[in-house]
């Protein structure tokens, strides 16, 4: 299957709170450089939430997104299965996608049909997308 926009009101009401908090997550960004302000959210399949953004480091190497932010306090919780993840970042004009280290990160701990909602601040809109969409020859040891 491939991504599909659809209106934020039509996407179910857990859905819906899983983008609300990556877009609380993304008003916490450490984003000084860029000014790239990014927030994602990402749900256990127990049912938690885990929210991070971006913080950027003016050595910019230790940067990290709020992907691998919002996934890497989950993991440290003690959970390694997610069912979904949403990202806001701060562009209106057009969806902006993990990047390809937050795709790798994501395919570690989640299923090829693992859905994405990609949204823009006023999240309207929402892009669903998959960790197959977007990292299609996926690497994983344990396939």
């Amino acid at each position: 299957d491939g991504d599909r926009e659809t209106n934020f009101q039509d996407l179910e009401p857990d859905i819906q709170q899983l983008i609300q908090k990556a877009v609380e997550a993304r008003k916490r960004s450490y984003s000084p450089y860029s000014k790239f302000a990014v927030g994602a959210a990402i749900r256990s399949v127990t049912g938690e939430i885990f929210y991070g953004c971006n913080i950027e480091n003016s050595a910019f190497g230790p940067t990290i997104c709020a992907e691998r932010t919002a996934i890497f306090k989950g993991i440290s919780e003690g959970h390694l299965e997610y069912d979904a993840c949403a990202v806001v970042a701060f562009q209106e004009n057009d969806y902006t996608a993990p990047c390809g280290s937050c795709r790798q990160v994501l395919n570690e701990f989640a299923s090829k049909d693992f859905p994405i909602y990609i949204t823009k601040p006023s999240h309207e809109k929402v892009l669903c997308s998959s960790v197959y969409n977007l990292l299609p020859y996926r690497f994983r040891l344990k396939d």
